[in-house]
């Protein structure tokens, strides 16, 4: 269990309790911010920002960091969604009853101010109603892509992970399903790199289950490792996920069959056996 530092005061309690959860998930996981590094693409040291209150993670960490945990990431985008809003904001105290008098309203409380929880019940009632609302929307989106992908016959759920340049897999759309897409090795290097024609991605984040042109990309560069992917079809199956996790035992890497940024660099960099 990490020893935290405690968060700054002037933190947002909307901010405080996204925090408080990435650093339960971590602490659960039991992983060090090398490990957490490592496993997400983001550096040890922005993880030291965004867990010590310094800084607001992006929306890409904060759904890493729930993958990498094995934790449903929507509840926890939610939060940070909320907590974005209120990013910069600080913590004030809860406003004016409407028969207070002017000494009770004044900028300069005569006592400690209140604690965080302390809020108007109908301030609590709107926050949950957002969150709840938020969630309830996302996890129909959600069942609505998986019947989508089930009807048409094609699998991989294509969770993106929405960074320009290391996009993970998107999901396949019904309308695609007619023509399903096929993928080739055109195999070619540059500056020292393999690249098969597929992506040019250097960290996008590829776990079971997504789907698009990147897990070609990666099933082509494990084909010429002379380590097999199976079909190069675009979905990351199990035997993808074996084939990853010997390229990073091969390397030393941290075997979870996850395709980040240091197992992007190994396949492009490996040399075949």
């Amino acid at each position: 269990m990490s020893r935290w530092k405690e968060l700054p005061t002037e933190l947002h309690p909307h901010v405080r309790q996204l925090v408080v959860r990435l650093r339960r998930l971590k602490d659960h996981g039991g992983l060090s911010m090398r490990q957490l590094a490592a496993k997400t693409g983001y550096s040890a040291k922005s993880w030291e920002r965004y867990l010590n209150g310094r800084s607001l993670p992006p929306r890409e960490a904060v759904e890493a960091m729930a993958r990498v945990a094995g934790d449903e990431p929507t509840r926890l985008l939610a939060l940070h969604e909320i907590a974005a809003d209120r990013w910069g904001q600080p913590r004030a105290a809860p406003p004016a009853e409407s028969g207070s008098t002017p000494a009770e309203s004044g900028s300069t409380p005569a006592g400690p101010g209140p604690e965080p929880d302390e809020e108007r019940p109908h301030g609590r009632s709107h926050r949950v109603a957002v969150v709840a609302g938020t969630v309830t929307l996302v996890l129909a989106v959600s069942a609505a892509l998986v019947l989508a992908v089930r009807f048409t016959g094609t699998s991989g759920s294509g969770d993106g992970e929405g960074d320009r340049g290391g996009r993970a897999a998107a999901p396949t759309t019904a309308g695609a399903s007619r023509s399903p897409v096929t993928y080739s090795c055109r195999m070619e290097r540059a500056a020292g790199r393999w690249y098969a024609g597929n992506s040019r991605t250097q960290d996008a984040i590829l776990a079971y289950g997504h789907a698009g042109p990147e897990v070609a990309e990666a099933q082509c560069l494990l084909r010429r490792a002379g380590l097999s992917p199976g079909e190069v079809d675009g979905i990351y199956g199990p035997l993808t996920q074996r084939a990853v996790k010997r390229v990073q035992k091969r390397d030393g890497l941290v075997v979870d069959g996850i395709v980040g940024p240091h197992t992007w660099k190994a396949l492009r960099e490996m040399a075949p056996t």
